[in-house]
C-alpha cells in the first residue's frame, strides 16, 4: 500500500486481493487489480494528491463498477476500428 493509507484502505486492499486470488488470479496480479482498485477509490474520496479524470468524475464507482469497462465482449470495438 502507498504511504499515507489508512486501516480502512489496508482492510479494503486485503480483501480484494483475496477475493481475486480465490477467482484464480496469480498473487501478482491479485495486487495490482487490489492496489488499482484502492487508489482509485482514494482518489475519489479526495485522500490523494494527484487523481486522473476518470478517477474522480466517474459515476460509478470502482467497486461498484466491477470491470465493466474491461469486459465489453463482443459489443466492443471491431479489429478494424481499433
Amino acid at each position: 500500500m502507498p504511504q499515507g493509507s489508512n486501516a480502512k484502505r489496508e482492510r479494503q486492499y486485503e480483501h480484494i486481493k483475496d477475493s481475486a486470488e480465490k477467482r484464480g488470479s496469480s498473487k501478482g496480479r491479485a495486487k495490482e487489480i487490489a492496489a488499482r482498485t484502492v487508489n482509485k477509490e482514494r482518489a475519489r474520496a479526495g485522500e490523494s494528491k494527484t487523481a486522473s479524470k476518470t478517477s474522480t468524475q466517474d459515476k460509478k464507482s470502482a467497486s461498484r463498477r466491477g470491470g465493466e469497462r474491461s469486459h465489453s465482449g463482443a459489443q466492443g470495438p471491431t479489429k478494424d476500428q481499433l
